[in-house]
């Protein structure tokens, strides 16, 4: 068994034997910037929901919140590390200095926003907790802005496992593949179902 797969098994067997509290933990430690995939973790909480055994909404809020008190914990070694702690010790959870110059190119360029916008972005969205400690920025501001952030991302991916149901493995591939067009292929996916929805909705009623 390979890496990949090891580590998919670790995320499927986490969640099954903590349900919610597996899936807030596994989140945590993707917001703590440890490689554990959201883009993994996420669709198969959807597909246990598709299956009956887990809540969409509680999946999505167990997700967000655990990835909201990752970011916390990040933020948390911006402000009292520093910029210099971080290149010391991050290789230790694979971050290099490059993810780290890329997420404060957009803290940089958006400022507060950037913390928002950015959850919606692959890899800067586990990153840009660091320069916001870095920078100091208010922690009150820093934590609802990653919450609301987070919460449609969480959201995305656990409906996407949801309306794909036996087939929500595939959205793997589609994020191993194409990192910068996963927000794209998310919508588009959510917008098919949900047309697909309405139409069958307004076909019944006719």
């Amino acid at each position: 068994m390979g890496l990949i797969e090891w580590g998919i098994l670790f995320i499927k067997e986490t969640i099954l034997d903590l349900g919610y509290a597996g899936i807030a933990f596994l989140m945590a430690l993707d917001g703590a910037c440890v490689p554990v995939p959201s883009e993994i973790v996420m669709p198969f909480a959807g597909w246990l929901a598709y299956k009956g055994e887990l809540d969409l909404i509680a999946v999505s809020l167990a997700g967000t919140i655990g990835c909201t008190l990752g970011s916390i914990a990040t933020y948390a070694v911006g402000l009292y590390g520093g910029r210099a702690f971080i290149l010391k010790y991050g290789k230790y959870v694979m971050l290099s200095e490059r993810s780290l110059i890329s997420a404060e190119k957009w803290f940089s360029k958006y400022g507060n926003s950037a913390v928002f916008f950015a959850r919606l972005v692959p890899v800067i969205r586990s990153f840009i907790s660091l320069p916001a400690g870095i920078a100091k920025m208010n922690f009150a501001h820093f934590t609802v802005l990653s919450f609301l952030g987070t919460l449609p991302w969480c959201f995305a991916l656990a409906y996407a496992g949801y309306a794909l149901g036996p087939s929500w493995e595939g959205i793997v591939e589609v994020f191993r593949d194409l990192d910068v067009l996963i927000l794209l292929g998310i919508v588009i996916i959510l917008a098919w179902f949900l047309w697909r929805r309405r139409k069958k909705s307004s076909d019944h009623s006719e």
